[in-house]
């Protein structure tokens, strides 16, 4: 398969560029996995879909302001760091712009109280740093940091909560889980009323979610890994499920992987946490869910393979070309699609 069968002409005013006032009222597609029937709907409409018994799994990941800017202390050169991955002790790996000025033993400065010493360099702008710093960390990083919204948006972000979910509470991305934006807490509500079972795993999102593939043959590509953990009463909740035949709805590329993980390691749902770098594209068959909220994903990216594995590559892009049609609105901040299996 060839990255470019997974491209779509997509024209720039649907990128959506800020949030909706109200999450729950983007618009929602409605996609039958196997046989592509479409339906219009507001995602508050996503109550009618799922049934009693359902188990609604969420990423509860909360992006930080991992955005920094700084200079070298030696030669004042600007340096921007998007931290990625907490490795433990202060060490993060982050991408660095722009790399070729750093160096082993470079320090970059953001202020009086953040500094940053580079102990790695790595392939693709991917650097690895020791924090400085006095304090606690993730408050330093609310004062000096900004949410690293992607490169295609272009609008400042007035409120920085509209880059999580309402339910995010583990610190550690860098992307929101953006299929888990459209939630309100009133909606979530109105779920549990009808006897939605709703459950968490965690997935901190970085660079192996929205790395482009820049390889001509899929297969070539190479996920970075991202650090993922799943508690006990998840994993019951949702052995339990499968063993009573009741459907797995997954919220988001995200949760999607981190749930595909696990059921191939262990063959079942458990405890447990670590690193996945796994691709999911089509031939990929899938064991651990039965339905998929997701936004609408970058032409030729892996979370277009893995909805594209998910149903079939032809319906998938008939469906994106049926929301440009329908001027729908793209990526983060735009609209969404639900993935059925009654």
């Amino acid at each position: 398969m060839k990255t470019e069968d997974f491209n779509y002409d997509l024209p720039e005013e649907l990128i959506a560029q800020t949030p909706l006032k109200d999450r729950s009222s983007s618009r929602l597609l409605v996609m039958d996995r196997f046989t592509g029937e479409l339906e219009h709907k507001h995602f508050s409409d996503i109550k009618a879909y799922l049934h009693p018994g359902d188990v609604l799994v969420i990423n509860d990941t909360k992006v930080i302001p991992a955005r920094l800017m700084g200079s070298k202390v030696d030669t004042g050169a600007v340096i921007e760091l998007l931290l990625l991955k907490d490795m433990g002790e202060d060490v993060w790996e982050c991408l660095s712009r722009p790399q070729k000025r750093l160096h082993i033993g470079s320090i970059i400065k953001f202020s009086d109280e953040l500094s940053a010493e580079v102990i790695e360099l790595l392939e693709d702008g991917v650097t690895r740093v020791k924090l400085l710093y006095n304090g606690i960390l993730l408050e330093i990083l609310d004062r000096l940091g900004e949410m690293p919204l992607p490169p295609y948006i272009h609008e400042k972000l007035q409120e920085k909560d509209r880059y999580n979910t309402v339910y995010a509470k583990i610190d550690g991305s860098a992307a929101a889980p953006t299929a888990g934006l459209h939630f309100t807490n009133e909606l979530m509500d109105e779920l549990r009323n009808n006897g939605v079972i709703i459950t968490n795993v965690t997935l901190h999102v970085g660079l192996g979610t929205f790395r482009p593939v820049e390889v001509n043959d899929i297969k070539d590509h190479h996920m970075h890994s991202e650090f993922y953990q799943m508690s006990k009463a998840t994993a019951d909740i949702l052995n339990a499920a499968k063993k009573d035949g009741r459907r797995i709805i997954a919220v988001g590329t995200t949760s999607t992987r981190t749930l595909e993980t696990i059921i191939n390691k262990y063959g079942e749902f458990k405890e447990c946490s670590g690193n996945t770098d796994i691709f999911i594209y089509p031939g990929y068959e899938f064991k651990a869910i039965d339905c998929l909220i997701t936004n609408f994903h970058l032409p030729k990216s892996t979370l277009v393979m893995l909805v594209s594995a998910f149903s079939k590559k032809e319906l998938v892009l008939n469906a994106y070309n049926e929301a440009i049609k329908n001027q729908y609105r793209f990526f983060s901040f735009g609209d969404a699609m639900f993935l059925k299996k009654d």
